[in-house]
C-alpha cells in the first residue's frame, strides 16, 4: 500500500543535504525533504490529528490516519523570534483534512529575522515507512504530491504482549558517539540489572549489553537515543542506563588549558617545516623523541577449519579458548591506567552477546569453533563499516584483535608479537592493543604505524605509556627494512631514515637533553617559581579528585587553579549533599597543605548534563543554559556548593570561581550570594571570587569583570571553540580546535591588557597551561598564574624558569602577528632552540 503525503506550501524542493542545519542535514529527527517557501501559508499534507503545534508558532506536527508523523518546521533558528511573523490557525488535537489551512506566516519579517525561510518536511517515525518517491529540485504547489510512502512490516517484538516497556530519550554528550570503552562501560551498567534494556537510535536498535551491537548504531554527540527496558527492575534499569548515556562518562574534551598588543610583521615569519627526501610524515599520537633501529612486525595468519567435529566439542572448545585469553586480558588490566580501561573494553567484547550468538548459530550449523568465532566477528565489522563513522571504523582493530586471540587460543598459534630489541622503533601496517601492550614489556624506543588514527587505543595506550608514536604514515612506512636506523620525532611528525651521522648526532642530542630537562625539572620541582630575571609566576595544578591534588603536589604545584566540582555531581541519581562536598573539598585542600586552591562551581550543562537536574532539550547546548547560568535557575543547587566550600579550614584557603561568565551581573549576583552566606556561616575571612574568561564577551570586557573580580582565569578549551566557531567534540574540525591560534592569543592578551588597568590578576587554566610550546607565549602575554595538569607541573616550572620577562614578550609579539597555530607552533619551536 502506498501512502501519498502531499506538499504542504508552494516553493522549490531540495534535499534536506543541503539545509544549512546539521540537525535536518544529518537527519537527526528523520527523513523527508526541504521547501524554500513561495507562499505564506501552511496546509495539511494528509488526512489526520494534529500532534503538536509549538508555543512559537514556526512549527506543527501531524500524524496522519495511517500513523505516518510529520513535522512541518517553518525556517531555520525561527524559535527565537517567540512567535513574532507566525499566526497559527490550528490547535493541537484538532482533526484536518489534506489541504486546511496550519499556519500563516510573514514571509518578509521571518527572512529578515532568521538564517533561512527553507522548511523541512520531516517523517519523525521514520522507521514505520519506507519513502519510495520523492520530489526533489523542482517546484511544488500545495497539495501536489511530494513524497510517497510505504509502511514497513512490523518487527515481532522480543518481548511478550504482556510485557510493559518504558522508555526515555536522552541526548548523547559523548565527543565521538559510542566506541568500545563506552559501550564496555554501558554493557556494565545494563548487566546489573534482570531487565531488557535496548537502545535506539532512528530505525536501529542494539542490546545495551552488547558492545557491537551499541557500535553499530553509528551513533554521534548530539544524537537522541531512546532507552528502552522491561522486566521487574526496569525503572532502575532505565535511571542508570540513561544516565550512563546521557553523561560524557569522563570523554568530555580536554580540561580547560604589561601585556603586549599586536605586532606587525616586523620579523622573519618561522617557516614551516618539509620533509626530506629520507623522511616521511605521520600524524602524532604520542609526544617524544625516540632513535633505535626499525623492528617490522608482520602479522601471521591464522587457518582454521570450516567444519568442526560436533556441537558440543566445538563449544568446549570456544569456551576454553575465551577462558584463556579472558586470563590473559586481566592480568594485562592489573597494569591499571589507560592499559586497564582498554583491556575492560576488551573483556567485554569476550562476552558480548551478539558475537557469541553469531558464534553458536554457525556451531550449531556444523562448522568448527575458529570458524565460528572469525564470522560472528566479521558480521560486527561488517555493520560497524556501514555506519560510516571514522572513529567507530577505529574500533574494527578491537574486534579483530580479540578475533587473533581467540582464533590462536584454538589453534595453539603463537602470538604475533616477536621479540623485538630494546630500544627499536617498532614498524606495523598497524597494532592491536593486546599486541602493544606484550610489546611494551619489551621496552621499544617508540612506535611508527602505516594505518590508525590518533584517537585509537592504540594511541590511548602509547599516550598513557609515555612512547613516541606516530601514525598514519601511510603505504611509504611499507619500504622501510628490518634494521634501519630510524629518528622518531613524534614532536614534529616525521621519521628520518638512516641519517648520516651529523643528523643522528644531533637528533641523539636532542633526546639526551629532553631527558635531562625532565630529570632536571623533576629534581627542582618544589619551591616558588621566578622567570630567569625574578618576575613571580605561580604553576598551579588542575585537579578533580583527592588523588589528584596528591599528584600534583608531589610535582610541586603551588596549589590549584581548578578543582573541577562536578566530579562530585555526575554519575549519579542525586546531588550531593553539603556534608558530601565539604569532606571532598576539604580533603583536596589538606592534600594540598595550605596553598590556595580554587574550586570551580558547578559547570553543568552543554556536554556535561546531570539527569537529576531537569533541563529543556537545546538546539545548541554549548551556548545555552550552563556554567554560572544555571544558577538562576538553581539557587539552592548553588547555595549549597557554596556553603560546603565556606565551610572548608583554614577559612579562605578555597577561593570561588564561576564559570562561563559572560557579564557583569552575574558576577556581582554571585558576590552578593557569597557574602550573603558568609555572614549566616559567621565567617570574617575574606573569601576570593573570581570569574572564568571563556567567552570573547567576557575577554572583551575584563576591565568591567576586572572591577568586581578578585582573579579572572582563562579557560582555554572553551574560549578556543567559541572564538573560531569550531565545535571542539565535532571531529570533522577538531583537528583545527588549536588554542595557539592567532585569534585565541590576541583574546588571551587582551584580557590581560584590560584587567591590568585594574591590577586583577589573570591565570590560565587547563590545555594551553599544559602545553610547553605555549608557556613562554602565555607569560609573555602577561598571564601569572598557570594550572596544568599533574603531570605537567614540574617541566612547567621548568619552562617558566628559564625565560626572561623581555624574550617572552618580544616572543609573544611575534605570535601574535602570526597567520595560523602552525606558524605560532613553528615560532615556538626556534624560540625553545634559542633559549637552550
Amino acid at each position: 500500500m502506498s501512502l501519498i503525503i502531499t506538499s504542504p506550501l508552494r516553493g522549490w524542493v531540495s534535499a534536506l543535504d543541503n539545509v544549512p542545519d546539521p540537525v535536518f542535514a544529518q537527519r537527526m529527527m528523520g527523513d523527508g525533504v526541504a521547501i524554500q517557501p513561495l507562499a505564506d501559508t501552511i496546509v495539511a499534507p494528509f488526512d489526520g490529528e494534529v500532534m503538536t503545534v509549538h508555543e512559537a508558532g514556526h512549527a506543527v506536527a501531524l500524524r496522519s490516519s495511517e500513523g505516518i508523523e510529520l513535522l512541518i518546521h517553518i525556517g531555520l533558528d525561527t524559535v527565537a523570534l517567540k512567535g513574532k511573523g507566525f499566526t497559527p490557525l490550528v490547535r493541537s488535537g484538532q482533526t484536518v483534512a489534506r489541504g486546511d489551512e496550519l499556519i500563516r506566516f510573514d514571509m518578509d519579517a521571518v527572512a529578515l529575522a532568521a538564517p533561512s525561510l527553507v522548511t523541512p518536511v520531516i517523517i519523525t517515525n521514520a522507521e514505520a515507512f519506507t519513502i519510495q518517491r520523492r520530489t526533489l529540485d523542482a517546484p511544488v504547489g500545495a497539495c501536489e504530491a511530494l513524497m510517497t510512502l510505504a509502511p514497513v512490516q512490523a518487527q515481532q517484538k522480543r518481548w511478550s504482549d504482556d510485557g510493559t516497556i518504558i522508555e526515555q530519550a536522552v541526548t548523547l554528550s559523548l565527543p565521538h558517539g559510542i566506541h568500545a570503552r563506552p559501550a564496555a562501560r554501558i554493557g556494565e551498567c545494563a548487566r546489573q540489572f534482570e531487565a531488557e534494556i535496548f537502545l535506539r537510535k532512528g530505525d536501529k536498535r542494539g542490546d545495551a549489553r552488547s558492545t557491537v551491537a551499541l557500535l553499530a548504531l553509528g551513533t554521534a554527540l548530539g544524537d537522541e537515543i531512546i532507552v528502552e527496558a522491561r522486566g521487574d527492575d526496569a525503572e532502575a534499569a532505565l535511571a542508570a542506563v540513561a544516565e550512563l548515556v546521557a553523561s560524557d562518562m569522563g570523554e568530555g574534551a580536554a580540561p580547560d588549558s604589561a601585556p603586549a598588543a599586536p605586532a606587525t610583521k616586523s620579523f622573519d615569519m618561522p617557516e614551516l617545516p618539509a620533509l626530506e627526501d629520507n623522511q616521511i610524515g605521520g600524524v602524532i599520537a604520542s609526544s617524544g623523541l625516540a632513535m633505535g633501529p626499525a623492528a617490522r612486525l608482520r602479522q601471521v595468519d591464522i587457518a582454521v577449519p570450516r567444519d568442526g567435529a560436533g556441537a558440543e566439542a566445538e563449544r568446549a572448545a570456544l569456551d576454553q579458548a575465551r577462558a584463556a585469553v579472558r586470563s590473559r586480558i586481566e592480568a594485562r588490566a592489573e597494569a591499571g591506567g589507560s592499559i586497564a580501561a582498554v583491556m575492560q573494553a576488551h573483556l567485554s567484547l569476550l562476552d558480548d552477546p551478539a558475537l557469541l550468538a553469531g558464534a553458536e548459530t554457525r556451531i550449531a550449523a556444523g562448522n568448527s569453533a575458529g570458524f565460528a568465532w572469525r564470522g560472528a566477528v566479521h558480521d560486527q565489522i561488517d555493520a560497524l563499516r556501514a555506519t560510516g563513522n571514522k572513529h567507530l571504523i577505529e574500533r574494527i582493530d578491537d574486534l579483530v584483535d580479540i578475533e587473533r586471540q581467540i582464533l590462536g587460543a584454538i589453534t595453539g598459534t603463537p602470538g604475533d608479537a616477536d621479540a623485538v630489541p630494546e630500544g627499536a622503533i617498532i614498524v606495523a601496517d598497524d597494532l592491536f592493543p593486546s599486541q602493544l601492550v606484550t610489546l611494551a614489556a619489551q621496552k621499544p624506543a617508540g612506535i611508527a604505524l602505516a594505518r590508525g588514527g590518533p584517537t585509537s587505543h592504540v594511541a590511548i595506550l602509547c599516550a598513557g605509556m609515555g612512547l613516541p608514536a606516530l601514525v598514519a604514515m601511510g603505504d611509504a612506512l611499507g619500504d622501510v627494512a628490518d634494521g634501519t636506523l630510524m629518528l622518531l620525532d613524534a614532536e614534529v611528525g616525521h621519521v628520518t631514515l638512516t641519517p648520516d651521522d651529523a643528523v643522528r648526532e644531533a637528533f641523539a642530542a636532542r633526546v639526551a637533553q629532553r631527558e635531562e630537562r625532565r630529570k632536571v625539572a623533576r629534581t627542582a620541582a618544589a619551591g616558588v617559581c621566578h622567570t630567569a630575571d625574578g618576575v613571580r609566576i605561580e604553576i598551579f595544578g588542575n585537579v578533580g579528585t583527592v588523588d589528584d591534588a596528591a599528584a600534583a603536589a608531589a610535582q610541586g604545584a603551588e596549589g590549584s587553579g581548578l578543582v573541577r566540582s562536578e566530579f562530585l555531581f555526575l554519575g549519579r541519581d542525586a546531588a550531593p549533599s553539603e556534608d558530601e562536598q565539604y569532606q571532598a573539598y576539604q580533603a583536596i585542600a589538606d592534600a594540598l597543605a595550605g596553598k590556595p586552591v580554587i574550586i570551580r562551581l558547578l559547570d553543568i550543562g552543554g556536554d556535561k548534563p546531570a539527569a537529576y537536574i531537569p533541563m529543556d532539550g537545546e538546539e545548541n547546548p554549548a551556548l545555552g543554559l550552563r556554567g554560572i547560568r544555571l544558577a538562576a535557575s538553581q539557587p539552592e543547587l548553588f547555595e549549597t556548593q557554596i556553603r560546603a566550600i565556606l565551610r572548608v579550614q583554614p577559612a579562605g584557603q578555597c577561593k570561588i570561581m564561576a564559570p562561563m561568565v559572560a557579564s557583569v551581573a552575574e558576577l556581582r549576583a554571585l558576590r552578593a550570594t557569597v557574602d550573603r552566606l558568609c555572614d549566616e556561616l559567621g565567617i570574617k575571612e575574606k573569601i576570593e571570587v573570581g570569574a572564568m574568561v571563556e567567552t570573547p564577551a567576557a575577554a572583551m570586557t575584563a576591565d568591567l569583570l576586572a572591577a568586581e573580580a578578585d582573579f579572572l582565569s582563562i579557560g582555554t578549551n572553551d574560549l578556543t571553540q567559541y572564538v573560531l566557531a569550531m565545535d571542539r567534540g565535532n571531529p570533522a574540525v577538531a583537528a583545527g580546535v588549536d588554542a595557539l591560534h592567532p585569534a585565541v592569543l590576541r583574546m588571551i592578551g587582551e584580557t590581560c591588557r584590560l584587567a591590568a588597568t585594574r591590577e586583577c590578576w589573570v591565570g590560565v587554566c587547563g590545555g594551553l597551561a599544559s602545553d610547553p610550546a605555549a608557556l613562554p607565549i602565555l607569560v609573555g602575554l602577561g598571564v601569572t598564574e598557570l594550572s596544568a595538569v599533574p603531570g605537567s607541573v614540574a617541566e612547567a616550572k621548568a619552562i617558566v624558569r628559564g625565560v626572561t620577562m623581555d624574550s617572552a614578550r618580544a616572543h609573544a609579539q611575534c605570535a601574535l602577528a602570526c597567520t595560523s597555530a602552525a606558524e605560532v607552533r613553528a615560532l615556538a619551536r626556534r624560540f625553545e632552540e634559542s633559549e637552550r
